[in-house]
């Protein structure tokens, strides 16, 4: 029975080669690891723990992993010299011999190192690295299968949202790969209602690689939200027919969109809005009633900034270029519509086409050409009324 156990001991301080083989994997196929990265990892785990308890070896260590044999063996190389001055690099000639007849000096002889001499320092070592390994694996893989989502459009489910501040988790999913991303109160729509289990569809702004793994930076509010909502709705933008030129959104207020066709047959906006104004209720309900505005995009700033300013109708616009700025005199009963609620129909116009915009109502325009006219009349008045007085003084 002891000898059984002392059989068993020496059996499991070895490396077997058909089980590491298998546990490599069996990693690949469950976790979608890479076998010849977790080879690599492992192999350099075995090298870092001889190295451990064996500093004097430097870079002479080798690892052969050998899938098709089942076999993985270390070994380490020294040169063949009259007189070592290190054991870990050098092997006098007369034990390179008794290794391998044929020896000679100046020769490099392989010499196996067994896994068993390990210390058990060192085997702790090989373990860190190889979890370590399978860390950083998951990690690369989670990183790049979401810094492929960059500037699109996923669905994640919130699994907790915080008291304090309101800020949600979400557990996000693309391919076979998941992972945590958080949504700060500031990316959320306000006014929106979020609570735990509700399925949402946020814009990936950015993903970063930091420490802890993958950065997943996500948002509601984004302006890139609405247009990846038109691509998924307007095949037309899908493809290219139709291009988004422009947005501007105040996350669940509104949002305009500017949008053009080098296709002059195509109806840019009737393709956005859809029959029946189908494909923008989509969207509209999706953003939970964040009214769309869609305008047509001009080379012309003057017909682009009158489209911008929709619904309110604009009689005339003056552009300031140095300053990208502009005049736009709109009628008296329009220009509440023009400027909106709080300023917020000329704030989007303004950004949607990057002039600054101001406007005026019609009769402000007018008024200080009547100013003008009364007093030139004035003062031809006064000359008529002064001639017959000089004519007086000169009878």
């Amino acid at each position: 029975m002891a000898a059984r156990k002392n059989t068993k001991a020496q059996k499991s301080s070895e490396l077997d080669g058909a089980e590491f083989f298998a546990a490599v994997a069996q990693l690949e196929s469950e976790r979608g690891i890479p076998k010849g990265y977790m080879i690599e990892k492992i192999t350099q785990a075995l090298v870092s723990a001889y190295k451990r308890d064996h500093e004097d070896v430097g870079d002479n260590l080798v690892v052969d992993a050998d899938e098709v044999s089942g076999q993985v063996r270390m070994f380490i190389r020294k040169d063949v010299v009259e007189t070592v001055d290190n054991s870990g690099t050098e092997i006098s000639l007369e034990e390179a011999r008794e290794k391998l007849p044929k020896a000679q000096l100046g020769d490099v002889v392989s010499i196996e190192v067994k896994t068993r001499n390990f210390g058990r320092i060192a085997a702790q070592t090989a373990r860190q690295v190889i979890i370590q390994g399978i860390r950083e694996a998951e990690r690369g893989m989670i990183y790049d299968e979401f810094n492929s989502k960059e500037h699109e459009i996923i669905t994640g489910t919130v699994t907790r949202l915080d008291p304090k501040n309101g800020a949600a988790s979400l557990r996000i999913t693309s391919g076979s790969e998941f992972t945590d991303a958080y949504l700060a109160p500031a990316e959320q729509v306000r006014g929106e209602v979020i609570r735990e289990g509700d399925r949402l569809k946020v814009y990936v702004v950015e993903v970063r690689k930091s420490s802890r793994g993958p950065q997943i930076l996500i948002s509601r509010t984004h302006p890139g939200l609405v247009k990846r909502l038109f691509e998924l709705e307007v095949p037309e933008i899908y493809d290219g027919t139709v291009e988004v030129k422009s947005i501007a959104r105040e996350a669940g207020s509104r949002t305009k969109l500017a949008v053009w066709s080098e296709d002059r047959d195509v109806d840019c906006i009737g393709a956005c809005v859809g029959t029946r104004g189908g494909r923008v209720n989509n969207i509209v309900e999706e953003l939970h009633g964040e009214k769309v505005d869609i305008i047509k995009w001009s080379e012309d700033p003057g017909e682009y900034i009158a489209a911008a300013l929709a619904p309110a109708n604009v009689l005339s616009v003056e552009i300031v270029e140095p300053e990208r700025s502009c005049r736009v005199v709109v009628p008296d009963d329009q220009l509440s519509l023009a400027i909106g609620k709080e300023g917020q129909n000329a704030r989007l116009a303004a950004k949607l086409t990057g002039f600054k915009i101001d406007i005026k109502p019609a009769s402000a325009s007018v008024e200080p050409e009547a100013a003008e006219e009364a007093v030139s009349a004035a003062a031809e008045g006064e000359e008529d009324q002064a001639v017959p007085a000089e004519d007086t003084a000169q009878e």
